[in-house]
């Protein structure tokens, strides 16, 4: 609730409770995920709009063999139910597979350490084309030097690579949070420009909520954006007699 009302306060509209299974551990197993209506009875209204804060499900699966992905390729009917699914692989071979087949709506890339292999252009192309956004943890550069570091060597490379089609993640820690506009300029030391870095909070967090949605119902969703009209486009739409009249 502390954490929820953190986030709205520092200007977020939509907050997504993050459900990690490690299969390294044992006795993993994927529950349904808790309504965010028993958890927040109340949600506070967003600032400046009369909407209240919008809060989704998600599950992230930290995989580290290559039999961890059958589980994603299985029809379950508990990651159905999840709004966002996120996988977090460990090797070269499992960020290929989790690119290039797997359903999911993001993968996670390690920013804490020295990544043991390279991002390549076609898995990562690929992933992009299947409308995948890759995820960076951001607070690791807030807590430590030495992951400060990495983040940005990490960011780096995949900013090479990626085009710009990153979203950002926060651990569920109040003091470690940050505001979306103090991300975006830490997007810049990442390597992004600034409407990339913009995009990251923003626009492409909204594009894999879409994905999740397409995901769930197998079929597609119809999003609408109203497209800014042209100079020229409203002076032809002004009527030749009232042209006359701002002229004279």
């Amino acid at each position: 609730k502390n954490f929820l009302t953190v986030c709205f306060s520092v200007g977020y509209s939509a907050v997504a409770l993050n459900h990690v299974i490690d299969f390294k551990e044992k006795k993993q197993e994927i529950i349904k995920p808790v309504s965010p209506s028993e958890l927040f009875p109340s949600l506070p209204i967003v600032q400046g709009t009369s909407k209240r804060i919008k809060v989704l499900t998600r599950l992230t699966l930290v995989v580290s063999d290559p039999s961890h992905c059958n589980l994603l390729r299985s029809t379950s009917a508990n990651i159905r139910l999840y709004d966002i699914i996120a996988v977090f692989p460990k090797t070269e071979k499992l960020f290929h597979i989790a690119c290039t087949t797997l359903d999911v709506d993001l993968v996670c890339i390690n920013v804490t350490e020295k990544l043991p292999f390279y991002f390549r252009r076609p898995p990562v192309n690929m992933a992009i084309d299947r409308g995948i956004y890759f995820e960076l943890l951001y607070t690791p550069a807030i807590k430590d030097t030495t992951m400060r570091r990495y983040t940005i060597s990490n960011a780096i490379s995949l900013m090479q690579i990626c085009k710009g089609k990153v979203s950002s993640q926060s651990e569920n820690k109040p003091l470690e949070l940050r505001g979306p506009y103090d991300v975006a300029n830490l997007g810049l030391l990442f390597g992004l420009s600034e409407s990339e870095a913009k995009a990251a909070v923003s626009t492409n967090c909204r594009a894999t909520m879409l994905h999740g949605e397409t995901r769930k119902s197998a079929c597609g969703v119809v999003y609408t954006v109203k497209k800014p009209r042209k100079v020229e486009e409203e002076e032809t739409a002004v009527p030749a007699c009232k042209k006359a009249k701002t002229q004279s």
